[in-house]
């Protein structure tokens, strides 16, 4: 079977990883997931898991995380993966969300953390989209839940890639 893996992986996870490199990384690209606490708690080829915690940056007059906050998280573990993949990638593939859904279901308070497990659907859509030389777009499940391992919300993201 083809590796479907972009060979730049291992450098950006490495990157990822490294919570002095990861954090210059949202600091410099991602400054309102900076300022909001997003951390990188997992991540590899095919998850990634983003932690947010209700704190004062994160906090809504309702005493719980503000849904954009929410759904910050939830578009970076599916967002991770698919940077991962179009990293330093020839041909360059550009890589945007189109449309989000999302259902609310339970006060995100304390510290939740938001999964995604689409990493080889991620692949194989951006291998399809450079290889075709055509538009592909792909859905991707985000799903929140706090320490109580309870689901607090369910994002549904729609990632268009594009080979240039």
């Amino acid at each position: 079977m083809q590796n479907l893996t972009n060979p730049y992986f291992q450098s950006f996870s490495k990157k990822i990883k490294s919570p002095i490199l990861f954090r210059f990384f949202i600091a410099t690209k991602l400054p309102a997931a900076f300022f909001a606490g997003l951390r990188i708690k997992e991540f590899d080829e095919n998850k990634c898991v983003v932690r947010i915690r209700y704190s004062w940056f994160s906090m809504n007059p309702f005493k719980s995380i503000y849904f954009a906050v929410e759904a910050m998280a939830a578009e970076m573990c599916s967002g991770m993966l698919a940077f991962s993949q179009v990293y330093k990638r020839k041909p360059k593939v550009s890589m945007l969300v189109v449309k989000m859904e999302v259902a609310f279901v339970k006060k995100a308070t304390g510290v939740v953390l938001f999964t995604c497990e689409d990493g080889k659907a991620i692949q194989n859509c951006i291998n399809d989209a450079i290889q075709t030389r055509e538009g592909k777009t792909l859905v991707c499940k985000s799903v929140g839940r706090n320490q109580q391992n309870e689901i607090v919300a369910e994002f549904n993201f729609t990632w268009s890639f594009k080979a240039k």
